[in-house]
């Protein structure tokens, strides 16, 4: 798969290499020529770098970094992005205190009614970057959660394989709307990251459990 990293940053750069790693196509995009091209010279595996501008003509997904920007501010034309898959893996600034408000708009909703010919995706925003120096092994043994939103489900399913590709455990949390509780996650786990573990390899997983064979407490009353 063609994959464009739109601002090469932490985040950018290591789940570009990671899908190089796999065999897509990966092209480095940056403010400049020259910081896309150093990123890709770093990650090497026959990724290519320029221009943000370069990396969204490339690819066919899109991993959006830039938090909380208009694509308009930083792609000469937002056109380019029609019928594209775009990731958004960003989280809100860490308030004082993590006092967050309540969600009420989502970054990736916003960014979706700012690219309405696009399909956002909401991935990769509830564990620190250390944890991708685990991909994809030993990471897949411990089933770390990659929670997926989008209104489109082939775009869904298309980032969920993505992440299930660098060792993922990906995890269909329906329509795009359900990126306010993700972000939430977001916030959740960079405040136990920061505030009180102080671990970056904490991380989320959902897991179910077998059905109790009684219900000796009594089960579930409507």
């Amino acid at each position: 798969m063609k994959i464009g990293i739109l601002g090469s940053g932490n985040m950018g750069s290591s789940l570009g290499l990671l899908w190089a790693e796999q065999g897509h196509e990966v092209f480095f995009g940056g403010r400049t020529t020259e910081k896309g091209r150093a990123v890709a010279a770093l990650a090497e595996q026959g990724t290519q770098g320029g221009t943000n501008d370069e990396a969204a003509r490339f690819g066919d997904v899109l991993l959006y970094t830039i938090r909380g920007i208009n694509p308009a501010e930083v792609l000469t034309s937002v056109e380019v992005l029609s019928g594209k898959i775009i990731i958004d893996c960003n989280n809100f600034e860490i308030p004082e205190g993590f006092a967050y408000a309540p969600i009420e708009l989502s970054l990736a909703e916003k960014l979706a009614s700012q690219v309405p010919n696009a399909r956002v995706v909401k991935a990769f925003n509830t564990m620190a970057q250390e944890v991708f120096e685990l991909a994809p092994s030993p990471l897949k043994d411990y089933q770390v959660s990659v929670f997926v939103c989008a209104d489109d489900a082939q775009a869904r399913q298309t980032v969920m394989k993505l992440a299930e590709d660098i060792g993922f455990t990906a995890v269909d949390c329906g329509e795009l709307r359900h990126s306010r509780l993700v972000e939430g996650l977001g916030n959740f786990i960079r405040f136990m990251i920061i505030g009180q573990l102080q671990n970056p390899y904490t991380t989320l997983s959902i897991d179910v459990l077998p059905a109790a064979s009684e219900q000796r407490l009594g089960g579930r009353q409507p």
